[in-house]
């Protein structure tokens, strides 16, 4: 059997601003290819198939497409539930769903309840742990005494042996599971699902499956043979601008795991930063090259630029984060507001702040505007 192991689909997100349903619509496209492609038996997505818990219209359109190919390329489909899903509303209509190849784990009560799937060398055991809120989740797993994600999932992970322990001896099994796991790396795109102050789970924990489809982190990572991350099919944050996205191609023979393989996917619109004087950007040729990326850019103009990012996007139409970081200036010491204006007039400290925001001193005459301004508000008061 041949699966392809996916997560993180986020569909729906913005980044900084700019609609990705475009950009999400084609790369799940091309998961749909590699089924045909690859002969894929199935596909494992392992929870986040939403950004929000209510997705619009048209992001539920966009995953229900996705999930449409993805089908008729000749796949089954396993999901479950992520941290940024709402599980009811994905499971909703879940047993309907599953006459027609498309299997929902989205519930506490089914997690050791597998889809059963089955090729020459018997059947594999696929259970979909979705994401575990600690604090409702040990209740509902009746272990009270289970202390944040490590216990609830270890628990989970009894439920899931106990019943692959009553299968048929070559019986394999595949765990999808959206979690945080120790040896993991995580970018700036991930929402915190720390506990008080814990989110990592041991590895460990897993122990006893053939593969472990995991979920949460948006870079493909291996952290052993058989457990792995997918990562994002899209890159959400700068921090994953030099991340390879892909899916993994996972092979099963009859005594499991047989090899995993890494197929990389299309980049609709690559992720660049710049950094220089903004007349610069606009004005060098070998720029170019980023007229059509995400860009994230830092401004070094000792003056801090006027309407810069209007004009930026007139050469950079997608210019979608600005920061100004002046050459020669210190922008990491805190400013402390208490220091910053003690022993100085009113007017010193207009003229402190002006200089702070545009990294310039004001001209006479602006101090003098600056006074008259304040001689108003004083009058005003009186």
């Amino acid at each position: 059997m041949r699966a392809l192991h996916t997560s993180d689909w986020h569909i729906g997100r913005t980044f900084h601003g700019a609609d990705l349903l475009a950009e999400q619509e084609a790369v799940l496209a091309h998961l749909a290819d590699l089924v045909v492609d690859e002969a894929i038996d199935v596909v494992f997505v392992a929870g986040d198939v939403y950004d929000r818990a209510v997705p619009s219209a048209e992001a539920v359109r966009v995953a229900t497409s996705a999930l449409g190919r993805l089908r008729e390329a000749g796949a089954e489909l396993v999901l479950t539930a992520g941290n940024h899903d709402s599980a009811p509303r994905l499971g909703a209509f879940g047993r309907f769903a599953a006459a027609g190849g498309l299997h929902l784990r989205t519930t506490v009560d089914a997690l050791a309840e597998p889809v059963l799937l089955n090729d020459r060398h018997g059947t594999i055991a696929c259970y979909g742990i979705p994401y575990l809120e600690p604090e409702p989740a040990r209740h509902a797993l009746g272990v009270p005494d289970a202390r944040g994600h490590t216990g609830v999932l270890t628990e989970a992970m009894r439920r899931v042996r106990e019943d692959l322990a009553n299968r048929p001896d070559g019986t394999r099994s595949v765990v999808l599971a959206h979690a945080f796991v120790t040896g993991g790396a995580g970018s700036d795109s991930e929402r915190t699902i720390a506990v008080g102050g814990v989110e990592e789970v041991p590895g460990a924990v897993f122990d006893g499956v053939d593969y472990v489809a995991l979920g949460h982190l948006h870079g493909p990572q291996v952290l052993a043979e058989h457990l792995r991350y997918s990562g994002s099919p899209l890159a959400y944050s700068f921090s994953e601008a030099r991340q390879r996205k892909s899916v993994w191609l996972v092979e099963f023979d009859e005594k499991g795991l047989a090899g995993v393989e890494r197929r990389e996917l299309p980049v609709p619109r690559r992720l660049a930063t710049l950094t220089g004087r903004l007349q610069n950007l606009l004005d060098t040729p070998e720029f170019s090259a980023f007229e059509d990326s995400y860009l994230s850019v830092t401004l070094t103009d000792r003056v801090r630029p006027v309407d810069a990012m209007r004009r930026l996007r007139e050469r950079f139409a997608h210019a979608v984060h600005l920061d100004w970081q002046p050459e020669g200036g210190d922008t990491s010491a805190a400013l402390r507001y208490a220091e910053a204006v003690r022993g100085r007039s009113d007017s010193e400290i207009a003229a402190a702040f002006l200089a702070d925001c545009r990294g310039a001193e004001p001209n006479e005459r602006e101090r003098k505007l600056l006074q008259r301004a304040l001689e108003m508000a004083a009058r005003e008061d009186e």
